[in-house]
């Protein structure tokens, strides 16, 4: 195989699995901005809608932990397609729904399928990218995602226009068929090679004993920190912002807005820096201490107020370039964690568990802020959100001396 057909081999791969974790953010933002609509057809409150978004989270994390089992079982090509299908069923239970438990189904779908993604995503990309690109992948797999969110928002932002809710179940039902139907076009590509569980192939030890590893469950408390850090700003940031900084509810939000924008162009510098520097875990350190001092500022309430934005954008970058780096530790730990490195075929489970830590962070963070907020600590969330990042820093720092 000429280098230049690996490039091409490897660029297909990247494209495909960064279409298919955009169909799955896809499903993360479709619901939410309904809710004006849904809880007027169906007749349920704030507390119903919450706990639609609750179930979701918890049924995507724990999950996520039992379908790396299933990655290293049946293959990560197999299990991926199946999740894209769960949302493509829930998108079809969006848009046939009659009452407030049809939408309880949908949820359910949607967070079984979004669970997949992680563990087979990442085993793809693993398996099948040269690894001096895997920091341009999993860059991309990052920015894929920020897209399936700004994808998911613009299909339910035209349904509010239409007055329709159900189109937004069907759009996202037609996206999610054209991932499929693209998943299987490719399939020659995304076949994985490595030996199965249970299938001419045997784990390790037995199927948890990964988790008496400690480093494991150092990347597993990383996650939750960081994405409970993100849960807040993304759940509170524009209230938080106007009540400290006395700006208007549009301008809170094109924070929040910024603070998007921010992490995706720091995923582009990331994927880029994560290529060429080997010490991942100082890299993710040294761009959340940015991240966490751009918080801290924001929080004193000192900086003027048309500093909101651009404060917002830099907290942003900062966790942006961090994501590919991670990415590539999390790789190193798995690798270094059990036989056979990242041909075990245990190696997906050790994904799923670890990736599992992001939903946990986002049902945790919202109720942590929330009551927060409700207890009248306005000024303690942005504080809250750099402690967090401080923490993550601790922590991923303690995971590079672990892995080695």
């Amino acid at each position: 195989m000429t280098s230049t057909t690996t490039v091409r081999a490897d660029a297909i791969v990247i494209a495909l699995v960064g279409m298919a974790h955009a169909t799955s953010h896809v499903f993360h933002l479709l619901l939410p901005p309904l809710f004006p609509l849904l809880m007027v057809d169906f007749d349920f409150g704030y507390t119903e809608a919450g706990f639609l978004m609750t179930v979701f989270f918890v049924i995507s994390g724990t999950g996520q932990a039992f379908a790396g089992i299933l990655v290293d079982r049946y293959g990560a090509r197999r299990v991926l397609l199946a999740g894209v299908a769960l949302l493509a069923a829930s998108g079809l239970a969006l848009a046939a729904a009659a009452n407030y438990a049809m939408l309880l189904v949908a949820v359910v779908l949607a967070g079984l399928g979004n669970s997949i993604f992680h563990p087979a995503d990442f085993s793809l990309l693993n398996q099948k990218v040269s690894p001096p690109r895997l920091g341009y992948a999993f860059s991309v797999h990052g920015l894929s995602g920020n897209l399936g969110w700004a994808i998911g928002v613009t299909l339910s932002g035209m349904a509010l226009a239409w007055g329709s809710w159900r189109g937004a179940g069907v759009a996202a039902v037609l996206l999610a068929l054209l991932s499929i139907a693209t998943l299987l076009w490719a399939r020659p590509l995304l076949d994985d090679d490595r030996p199965k569980v249970g299938a001419g192939g045997t784990a390790p030890g037995r199927t948890f004993a990964f988790l008496n590893t400690p480093v494991i469950w150092l990347a597993f408390a990383f996650f939750l920190l960081i994405t409970a850090a993100f849960a807040g700003l993304q759940s509170f940031s524009a209230p938080v912002l106007g009540g400290i900084y006395g700006i208007s509810l549009a301008a809170a939000v094109a924070g929040l807005t910024g603070y998007l924008l921010g992490s995706a162009a720091g995923m582009v510098i990331g994927g880029i820096v994560a290529a060429k520097v080997q010490t991942h875990d100082r890299t993710v350190g040294m761009a959340l201490v940015g991240a966490a001092l751009f918080a801290t500022a924001l929080a004193t309430g000192l900086p003027p107020a048309w500093s909101v934005i651009p404060l917002m954008v830099g907290i942003g970058i900062g966790v942006g370039i961090s994501g590919p780096s991670r990415d590539l530790l999390v790789r190193r730990i798995a690798t270094n964690s059990l036989a056979g490195g990242n041909a075990s075929p245990a190696f997906g489970r050790v994904y799923g568990f670890v990736y599992s830590g992001l939903d946990v962070g986002m049902a945790l963070g919202p109720l942590a802020f929330g009551a927060l907020l409700d207890a009248g600590g306005m000024d303690g969330v942005l504080p809250g959100v750099a402690l967090l990042q401080i923490m993550a820093v601790l922590t991923v720092l303690a995971m590079g001396r672990r892995a080695g």
